[in-house]
């Protein structure tokens, strides 16, 4: 690989802002993670495919990434480069919104309340972006992105776009036909219905209440550890196997929510692998439920 080539053709790059040896934990709701060969940020659709080309041609590994929020990276930092997609727009056409894989969840819920329509308001507290919700489907208090996004468009690592249409997606619980492929969503197209303004403005605050209660909101983390067993909820059999509040080093399963787990202010990825490994193993002994991440793990651990 002509690493030295490849930096000088990629700082070339229009619309991308370019970063050697970043720090991930800058870029992670858990605020853990090694350093990344390089860390770009794409601006358009354009300077993303420009992008992926050139680490096809040059043998360069990749990953592309939202917000951060559902990732683990580990000590030892990425080889290769990450590419965040920061292309942010939307547009509001009757009862549906167009809207750039890089909007926040919170920004798109209140461009959708000032527009008067209603459906985003669970999505209002999940701190990620609109292009990781729905590679993963995300969802939360019964309603997840399958519930309106009915179409998307993308482009694949080989320099190709597409567009996705209604069941095309192949939506399940936290999956799409997205998840762990080559496509990377960059636009998508959502499908709201009319409502009173002030309804969802106090169905926003209502369930940023409910967050605030129950999640351990102050504390750095990716949110809900594991997916949920079926027939269980991953939290219960956590708590009820006398894990609520287990530390190691720096992670704790947080005691106000213990489907969470947490730094606490200096974990280290390892700590984290550690943890949920001794949290899977202690399920599975003591109420034969498997439990699986639903947090995405990358880098060198």
């Amino acid at each position: 690989m002509q690493k030295t080539e490849f930096s000088r053709l990629l700082t070339k790059t229009k619309d991308a802002d370019i970063y050697f040896n970043e720090p991930m934990k800058n870029h992670t709701t858990f605020k853990i993670g090694g350093n990344a060969d390089v860390f770009i940020i794409a601006k358009s659709e354009d300077s993303l495919l420009s992008i992926l080309l050139l680490c096809k041609e040059y043998n360069i590994p990749f990953y592309v990434i939202g917000a951060g929020s559902n990732l683990l990276v580990g000590d030892k930092g990425i080889r290769g480069a990450v590419i965040k997609y920061g292309s942010n727009q939307a547009v509001c056409n009757g009862n549906v919104i167009t809207a750039e894989a890089g909007i926040s969840l919170a920004a798109l819920s209140k461009f959708a309340l000032s527009n008067s329509l209603s459906g985003l308001e669970f999505a209002s507290g999940i701190p990620g972006f609109l292009g990781g919700a729905v590679y993963m489907n995300a969802g939360a208090y019964g309603s997840e992105m399958k519930d309106i996004v009915f179409e998307t468009e993308y482009v694949d690592s080989d320099g190709n776009t597409g567009v996705l249409k209604d069941d095309e997606h192949q939506f399940s619980y936290r999956h799409s036909i997205y998840t762990n492929s080559n496509k990377y969503v960059t636009l998508a197209k959502i499908r709201l219905i009319p409502a009173d303004k002030a309804q969802i403005s106090a169905r926003m605050a209502e369930l940023s209440k409910k967050r605030s209660e129950k999640q351990p909101l102050t504390y750095p983390s990716a949110g809900s550890t594991f997916k949920r067993p079926e027939g269980h909820f991953a939290a219960k059999l956590i708590e009820d196997a006398g894990l609520k509040g287990y530390t190691i080093g720096g992670a704790m399963v947080s005691e106000k929510h213990s489907g969470f787990v947490i730094n606490t202010g200096d974990a280290t990825a390892s700590d984290v692998l550690k943890l949920t490994e001794h949290i899977k193993n202690t399920v599975m002994t003591k109420f034969n439920v498997e439990l699986n991440c639903e947090i995405k793990m990358i880098g060198e651990f």
